[in-house]
This record gives structure tokens, sequence and C-alpha cells, in this order.
């Protein structure tokens, strides 16, 4: 491309569409419909200049009246109470819908990872001198013990919350940590199991492993299902960048992220509903077993919104992203 011959022909509709957009609301409705065409006409031209012959004064001129003229042309709008409601039967579970294959495999693998942490410690008693003195390790497992009185050791209110935030705060990590390759979510997941490894193995040697198991799967099923499809994204997100597919790297991260954020909220709420199971229902006097079936039907009512809601939503082409008026503009990509 010769870039002055280019700029000859083409700056006279620049100047035509900085000048409509200099009237801003004052425009005819020839002038509106002349204004849509120059905004699709500047968005080729600097699709092709970047692509062809990027020159920074110019491409920065071109980018903020494709940017001024999509505010005018698009419009602005606030979000409302429709929003939220999208958001949670459609937007939220289609995202985690679409990401089922890369959370499934993560649960599976790492549930794999705890239970060989826990076998390894439980059957191996120089790994658990490693981990503490005998007397310690008594004072964890014995009954009435710290693994036991973990659950009641605060009011219910401010353990549920103070869960609810270290369980938010570790999903949103790994959500947006998975841009870095991958690295940094899969180390957090590794924290995640070898801890709770760790209990099972000690439990287990103790011959106590029912009653770690019956405090820790009320709450657990949906705990570590978020945790999972949390690292899942991540995951997803860092091999965008690594392999962004037929889009552009820049356009399918910005894609596969804004997605990201809209699952972290969602998966902050699915986190305060196990955070007030583990605050109320774990502690609680009632049986095992009914303390258990919470739990799973908490599990199988989330799983439920995912395939169900979110499978629909998926079909019906949703896929977790912000509308098409939120995103920024996308400029064609030459081939």
């Amino acid at each position: 491309m010769d870039l002055d011959v280019f700029v000859t022909a083409h700056r006279a509709e620049w100047d035509r569409l900085d000048h409509l957009l200099r009237r801003g609301s004052h425009l005819t409705g020839a002038e509106a419909d002349e204004l849509v065409a120059l905004y699709q006409r500047t968005a080729t031209h600097l699709s092709q200049i970047q692509s062809s012959a990027p020159e920074p004064a110019l491409t920065a001129r071109l980018t903020q009246l494709v940017a001024r003229a999509r505010a005018i042309v698009t419009g602005t709008r606030r979000a409302g109470w429709r929003d939220v409601v999208t958001f949670l039967t459609a937007g939220f579970p289609a995202a985690v819908y679409h990401s089922r294959h890369w959370w499934i495999p993560t649960a599976v693998l790492s549930t794999l990872v705890a239970a060989l942490i826990g076998w390894w410690i439980g059957t191996h008693p120089e790994v658990q001198s490693a981990i503490g003195a005998p007397e310690e390790l008594q004072q964890l497992t014995r009954p009435g013990g710290e693994y036991e009185t973990y659950y009641s050791s605060h009011p219910a209110a401010s353990f549920a919350a103070q869960v609810w935030t270290n369980n938010a705060q570790a999903a949103a990590m790994c959500l947006t940590l998975g841009a870095f390759l991958c690295l940094p979510v899969l180390w957090i997941l590794f924290l995640n199991m070898l801890n709770l490894g760790v209990g099972i193995g000690l439990m287990s040697s103790a011959g106590r492993l029912d009653v770690f198991l019956g405090l820790v799967l009320p709450h657990g099923l949906l705990e570590l299902t978020a945790v999972f499809v949390a690292a899942g994204t991540g995951l997803r997100l860092g091999w965008t960048v690594i392999d962004p597919g037929p889009q552009s790297r820049r356009t399918a991260l910005a894609q596969q992220g804004r997605a990201a954020l809209g699952m972290a909220i969602g998966l902050a709420l699915v986190l305060f509903v196990s955070g007030l199971i583990e605050g109320f229902v774990t502690p609680s006097g009632l049986p095992t077993w009914a303390r258990i079936t919470i739990g799973v039907v908490a599990e199988l009512a989330f799983l439920a919104y995912v395939y169900v809601l979110g499978g629909r939503a998926a079909r019906a082409g949703e896929t977790g992203d912000v509308e098409a008026l939120d995103r920024s503009a996308e400029l064609p990509t030459a081939a």
C-alpha cells in the first residue's frame, strides 16, 4: 500500500466524518445516514492501515474517529434489572456450559490428585512425621480436635462471610491469572488439593475418614465445583493466549476475558451459597446423612442450572460475553 496515495484518496471522508461528529445531535436524517456510512468506511480504512502500512499518528487519528463515531451510532445504555435477570438465566450458566470441556477434566484430575496425596500420607507414617509431631497430629485428628471444631470456632454468620470472601478471592485469582500461560492457576489448584489431601490422609490414618468427609462434603461439593469451574475457565483463558484459533489473539482474549469477568460475578454468588452451608449446616447438630444430603441437593441444583438453563441458552447462541453494543468495536481482519 502507498500510504500517501491512500491518505490523499480518503482524507476528505475522514474530515467530513470529523465535521459531522462535531455537530453531534444537530444532524439531519440524511447527515445521520452519511455519518453511519463514513463510520463503517473509516473503520475499514483503519483496519487496512493497521495490517498493511501502520503509521502511529494516522492510526491514532482514525482510532479516535472510529471510537467517537461508534459512540454516536450505537449510543449509550444503562444496565437495569433486565440485564441482571438475563445474566443469571442465560449469560452466566451458558458461559459455564461452554467451558465444561475445561472444568470437568480439571475437576476429575484435581480430585484424583487429592485422593493420591491422601493415600500417600495415610499409608506412610514417615510422611505424617514430616508434617508434624505425633501430639500435634493427634490434636488435629482426635474426637473434638481441630478438624472438627474448625467449623464451629466462630459465629456462623461471620464464619460464612469469611469463607465466602476467601473462596471468592481464590476463584477470581484463577479466572484472572489464567492469562499468564495457565501456570498460576495450576499452582492455586495444587495448593487446594494438597490441603484437602492432607486432611484425607491424616484423618484416614486415625481411622476417622468418615467424620472428615461428613464435615467436608456438605459444603465442599458446591465449593470445589465453583473452584474447578474458575480454574478450568482460567486455563481456557491461558490457552487462548497460546492458541487463539481463527480470531486474532487480541480479539479472542478480549472475548474470553469478558466472559471470565462475568463468571467471576456468578461464581461469587455460587460460593456465597456454599459459604452459607459451611457456616450454618456443616457445624449444625443435624445427622451426617442430612448434612450431606443438603450438600448433594445444592450440587445437583447447580449442575441442573448449568446443563438445563445454560445448555438451552448456549444452543440459542449465548456465549456469556457482553451484548454486542457494549463491546469495543471489532475491526475487520485482513486475510
